[in-house]
């Protein structure tokens, strides 16, 4: 079963790091180069310094002078907290995701107890290794899901507040018990907990109740420089949401029929040399621009069938979720002892 726990997280000292707001950044993988260099811009002590750096003895490096100098602290006590997050979505539409960081052993896939549901790369996880190797602490959280209603009430006077997001310590509130008698799923963070399974260390966790008003899957749809001759059923240019999944080609949209989720019918058609984008119209753009063939147009995967068929040990293809907004980095480090 998950060992989930609290832990004594390091935190900046806004008195000498500096404001936090230029100090958070989103997660190393959805960072640009052209955007890691203006985050780095904004703060000789901004996160992605530590998360994105020149090389690995670098962010060792910095990581002890910020703590040596007092940029960086460490609380006194274990703590759970709790997070909320304020976004408008793709769709428009205000929400707050709510759940709480905490500390997790990692077990084997095998256990049952923490289950994935995209296949991940070798490459990835060897670079994130060195990383947390050099540095000695963890530097960002994954994002799991968990069915029931969460341990703790959220709301209450904030400790930390940037960018929408709000933090608070929730402790006491006895996690370990909470969570031993259920099966948690990575929502993003495949490669990340693979490290740490790997290292055998702790990492840090935001636990998100599937139940949540909050909790958003959007698309992702796929863009493929070639697709051959395939077809479907021409149909105008869906308004609103999607019936099926929409191939689109040539300036035509074409119904594709096929068994299972959208992006497993998108996988079943063979695409080739494909990239990813949550943004429809960015994904009918490029092939107007004649940098792909076609472009998938596909629907939200359900939370629901993720967890199914990660229960049964299966795993989908890569991008199948897209959940929004990404967690901040920078808020609560995860040292290693």
């Amino acid at each position: 079963m998950p060992v989930v726990k609290p832990f004594r997280a390091v935190r900046y000292d806004e008195e000498a790091a500096g404001p936090l707001a230029a100090l958070v950044a989103p997660p190393y993988d959805v960072i640009s180069p052209a955007e890691r260099d203006e985050y780095r811009a904004r703060s000789p002590h901004n996160v992605v310094h530590l998360t994105l750096p020149d090389s690995e003895d670098e962010a060792a490096r910095l990581w002890r002078e910020w703590l040596s100098s007092g940029v960086l602290v460490r609380e006194e006590q274990p703590h759970v907290w709790a997070l909320e997050q304020d976004y408008v979505g793709p769709d428009g539409i205000p929400r707050t995701r709510r759940g709480l960081v905490a500390s997790l052993s990692p077990e084997p896939y095998e256990t049952g107890a923490v289950l994935p549901h995209e296949r991940t790369h070798a490459g990835p996880k060897e670079g994130r290794l060195r990383l947390l190797r050099a540095v000695g602490a963890q530097l960002e959280p994954i994002f799991l899901l968990y069915d029931g209603p969460p341990p703790v009430s959220f709301g209450g006077e904030a400790e930390v507040e940037v960018e929408g997001t709000r933090l608070r310590r929730a402790t006491p509130v006895d996690v370990a018990d909470f969570f031993a008698d259920r099966r948690l799923l990575i929502a993003d963070g495949h490669h990340r907990y693979e490290t740490a399974l790997e290292a055998g260390l702790d990492i840090p966790v935001v636990l998100v109740s599937t139940s949540d008003p909050g909790l958003t899957i959007f698309p992702t749809h796929r863009v493929a420089r070639r697709v051959g001759d395939l077809s479907g059923t021409e149909i105008e240019r869906p308004a609103g949401q999607l019936p099926s999944v929409v191939l689109y080609r040539g300036g035509r949209w074409f119904l594709l029929e096929g068994d299972g989720l959208d992006v497993e019918v998108v996988e079943a058609a063979g695409p080739e040399d494909v990239t990813y984008t949550p943004s429809r119209e960015e994904a009918e753009a490029a092939v107007d621009r004649g940098e792909a063939e076609a472009a998938f147009l596909v629907r939200p995967t359900p939370i629901d069938a993720v967890f199914e068929r990660a229960r049964r040990g299966e795993v989908l293809p890569p991008k199948t979720t897209y959940f929004y907004p990404k967690l901040l980095s920078g808020l609560l480090f995860h040292p290693l002892d």
